[in-house]
């Protein structure tokens, strides 16, 4: 056998040509690049939408914006501060049956997916081909969290693409708890509700504990189209959408057949979010001072718990007080005629007689039309109702105002049937409801304002607040930020302050005309007594119970301006007081919040506690951030707190405020009016409750001649001490142990005479009582018995 050549291959011969590619391998090196292509574009992608997205390092701590909550002292919910009005709960405090009920129709398979459903999306296409348009959607929880907590609701695929990534990095960061945590206190519900706890309270007024199976499954269904599914625009479609809801609860197993009957039979009652606000003028007062605090952030954002110092009991009493005697005094200054006339042929809604439309309470003030001039009555439609207005039920409209001055533009016409025609509109009041008849009375929304501030004058809490006849009118605080002439009732300071100098509600002062003169223009003032009346030598105590203005100034100049200035300002009014002698007419403006504040130091012993609010604020986690422990500091002695305040007992038993007698126990008060009728005041009370209150017109106009103190201001006080009191323990005003009593002569205020002459028993600071006795005064006819003396027997 011969062996095979060996062959040498030429280095300078060119190589011969590689075998063909074979498809396969074409194909693999195709599919090859196209998914290394695609994978750097995906990456390039995902890192150009993910390059703006926010870090979630910190989102298991996210906080979202939580309402911040305001109680009164009794715990009643009062108001509320928000941009989103949310009450963060844990996930374990929410009921199992809504998370199902929300886990059902939002997104069956979220304890599976990884924040993205797949199976979902493609069971959405699918439907949506089926029925030839989008009636199903894929988001999952966690893609709606994302879209909301990061991004906006624009249809874009740029926010698609970011919300798929958002939530793919979410449920690596989160667990499924924390996510749906973050669900249910972060999706909006409709009617300013955020979070489900927020939404059970405004759909429902419950708690979350308190849902139903079926209320449950009504919220479930509502952040799909919070507007659309709303009961009060649609209720059928919002019933659907719960029955809806129900269903996929059901086909999840979450519940039974049985429980899904039950729950579409439920009556569900919804609870309507109120238009009025529980004490708006103090709940604004609280936002002010919460705000200078801690930031509107904090506030707005921070869910803030805040106990206030309100008793609801009294502010409804004050409220309801303070309405009634404003409409009363409006009613007596005259009426302003129709509010617009508007055409009775024009068409209407069928009228309804002899029934009685069930929204119609008695107390109700509504408009109505005049639809006809009876014999003795009108009938006015409200609504659909025809009510009769007996002329009897509107006989203060005689008195018509064609102006703004009380006293010059009134025009007086006894015949009521000449007051109304058809067409026009009017207010009124449902006075009574019998028969099938409704009965009203014209009533009129009046013009003049006031404010009225209650006080625990040992504590300084502040359990009453109004600010005015109408919030939505004017947010303008009476009670807190007007400054006003206070008239008489400044007056128990003066004569506090001589109290405390050694003077006693026994001492005398002349009440009679005096002229000042006026330094700075060399004019004279010449001040005046009310009815110009004289009444000589009068006692401190008869000065202040019938408010004598020229013993008030006499005794100021007495004792000094700038002492009263001082007194003025050791129990607490802050407002700069006019140096003259004009003060001792209440010349110089002040809050009522300061002057009541001021009687509640002369009705507590001397003893000064600052006003205030906010008794205690805790952060969301429960951390007590503000907790207010009043102390009561005494600022004048208590002999001279006493002094005052039973004279201030004598303005109710025997003087100006004799009107608040009925209210029955022991209380003090004093009265105060303006020149020309201005601003009627009245500020006094219990050891245990001092209130104060004036009434007047924002221009400062007159509120009409013989509207004193005691004529407009102290009715809304008795009504209003008559309810706030009535809980409350009778408490008598405590006499110091350095207070003696003594039989003095009233006229002179030094001790009883031995001639049998008329006394009285007055109080006085041990010390400071009288030592000398009155001597036996003459009496003009024992001038007549000396002229009977013959001559010679003297």
């Amino acid at each position: 056998m011969m062996d095979r050549p060996i062959r040498f291959q030429d280095p300078f011969r060119p190589p011969s040509p590689h075998r063909p590619w074979r498809w396969w391998q074409i194909l693999l090196i195709s599919l090859g690049t196209v998914v290394l292509l695609g994978a750097l574009s995906t990456g390039g992608a995902l890192w150009y939408f993910s390059k703006d997205l926010p870090a979630l390092d910190q989102l298991g701590t996210y906080q979202p914006s939580l309402v911040t909550q305001v109680y009164s002292a009794d715990q009643q919910l009062i108001g509320q501060f928000f941009i989103e009005r949310r009450i963060l709960t844990p996930v374990a405090l929410i009921p199992e049956r809504l998370r199902r009920a929300v886990i059902a129709v939002e997104d069956v398979r979220f304890f599976e997916h990884p924040g993205l459903d797949y199976i979902g999306m493609l069971r959405a296409a699918w439907t949506n081909v089926r029925r030839g348009g989008k009636v199903e959607g894929a988001s999952t929880i966690t893609q709606q969290l994302a879209r909301s907590l990061f991004l906006s609701s624009e249809r874009t695929f740029d926010r698609k693409v970011r919300e798929l990534i958002l939530a793919y990095k979410m449920e690596l960061v989160l667990t499924k708890e924390q996510i749906l945590e973050l669900y249910l206190n972060q999706i909006y519900f409709g009617q300013g509700a955020y979070g489900v706890a927020s939404a059970a309270q405004t759909y429902f007024g419950k708690d979350l504990s308190a849902l139903t199976t079926g209320e449950a499954a009504f919220l479930a269904g509502l952040p799909k189209s919070p507007n659309h599914y709303s009961p009060f625009k649609a209720y059928d479609r919002a019933k659907k959408r719960q029955e809806h809801v129900l269903a996929r609860m059901e086909d999840a197993k979450f519940i039974t057949m049985e429980e899904r009957d039950q729950a579409v039979a439920e009556i569900l009652n919804f609870h309507r979010p109120g238009s009025e606000q529980a004490a708006p003028y103090f709940v604004e007062y609280v936002r002010q001072l919460l705000v200078a605090k801690y930031g509107e952030s904090m506030v707005y954002k921070g869910g803030l718990k805040v106990i206030t110092t309100l008793n609801m009991d009294m502010q409804k009493a004050a409220e309801a007080a303070f309405a009634a005697g404003l409409r009363e005094l409006d009613k007596r200054q005259g009426w302003r005629g129709p509010l617009r006339t508007v055409d009775v042929n024009a068409p209407t809604p069928p009228v309804v007689t002899a029934v009685i439309d069930q929204a119609l309470k008695v107390g109700d003030v509504r408009e109505g039309v005049v639809i006809k001039v009876a014999k003795d009555h009108y009938l006015v439609q409200i609504g659909t109702v025809v009510t009769k207005l007996a002329f009897d039920d509107m006989a203060w409209a005689k008195r018509r105002l064609t102006g703004l001055d009380t006293a010059k533009d009134v025009i007086v016409n006894p015949n009521l049937k000449q007051a109304l025609k058809p067409g026009d509109v009017i207010e009124v009041i449902v006075r009574k409801l019998e028969h099938g008849i409704a009965n009203v009375q014209l009533e009129q929304t009046p013009l003049v304002e006031g404010g009225l501030i209650a006080l625990e004058p040992g504590k300084g809490a502040i359990r009453a607040m109004v600010g005015g006849y109408d919030f939505a009118r004017s947010e303008y605080n009476r009670a807190i930020q007007a400054h006003r002439q206070p008239g008489s009732a400044f007056k128990p300071l003066i004569y506090a302050t001589a109290l405390s100098q050694g003077m006693s509600p026994a001492s005398v002062i002349l009440d009679a005309p005096v002229v000042y003169e006026q330094d700075q223009d060399e004019k004279t003032w010449k001040p005046e007594n009310y009815g110009r009346k004289i009444h000589g030598m009068v006692s401190l105590r008869d000065a202040l119970a019938h408010s004598h203005n020229l013993a008030t100034v006499r005794l100021l100049d007495k004792i000094g301006v700038k002492d009263v200035i001082e007194f003025a300002k050791t129990v607490g009014v802050t407002s700069p007081l006019a140096a003259d002698l004009s003060l001792g007419l209440g010349s110089s403006s002040v809050r009522l919040s300061e002057l009541t504040s001021a009687y509640g130091v002369l009705l507590n012993q001397g003893n000064r506690a600052e006003p205030y609010a906010i008794m205690s604020v805790k952060d969301n986690a429960g951390n007590v951030l503000e907790q207010t422990e009043p102390q009561a500091l005494p600022v004048i002695s208590k002999e001279t707190a006493y002094l005052i305040t039973n004279m201030m007992e004598d303005v109710i038993q025997k003087g100006t405020g004799q009107a608040a007698k009925v209210i029955g126990r022991p209380i003090a008060g004093k009265t105060g009016t303006t020149d020309e009728f201005i601003n009627a005041w009245f500020i006094g009370g219990a050891p245990n409750l001092v209130a104060g209150i004036y009434v007047g017109f924002d221009d400062r106009r007159s509120l009409g001649e013989t509207e004193s103190g005691a004529h407009a201001a102290l009715p809304i006080w008795i009504n209003f001490m008559q309810a706030a009191l009535k809980p409350l323990p009778v408490v008598a005003f405590t006499i110091p142990e350095g207070i003696t009593f003594v039989k003095v002569d009233p006229v002179t205020g030094l001790l009883e005479g031995e001639d049998g002459q008329a006394s009285t028993v007055e109080i006085f600071t041990k010390g400071n009582e009288p030592t000398q006795a009155t001597q036996r005064r003459l009496d003009p006819i024992d001038f007549y018995k000396l002229d009977q003396i013959p001559e010679g027997a003297l």
